[in-house]
């Protein structure tokens, strides 16, 4: 997995690449956490690159969206593969978190 990190304004953004399973759900989680810690509160995660992802990665999202919203922020969700999409649809977690079809829509939701 390979995390790219940005700013834009008060918005940080992640954009992956790769897989988000169990292996690599653990160096997302540190960078989320990082960013979380030194006060940053809105997150877009940007999947334009991600063909897979399991239950370690939903995990991982579920525990950066329960820590944004208690810090008064939230956390966007863009461009989703369909693959990728069919397992948040069947996890039940399109009803959790808001997710764009591009990131420049995930941008301008903040």
């Amino acid at each position: 997995m390979n995390i790219q990190e940005s700013k834009k304004g008060e918005i940080s953004i992640f954009e992956l690449e790769g897989r988000l399973d169990s292996v690599t759900s653990s160096q997302l989680e540190k960078s989320l956490l990082s960013r979380l810690q030194a006060g940053d509160k809105n997150l877009i995660i940007d999947f334009a690159r991600v063909d897979y992802i399991s239950s370690a990665g939903l995990r991982v999202l579920l525990m950066a969206a329960k820590k944004t919203r208690a810090a008064g922020g939230g956390l966007a969700l863009s461009a989703l593969a369909n693959n990728v999409q069919e397992v948040f649809d069947i996890a039940g977690f399109t009803s959790i978190f808001p997710i764009y079809k591009s990131y420049s829509e995930a941008l301008s939701s903040f």
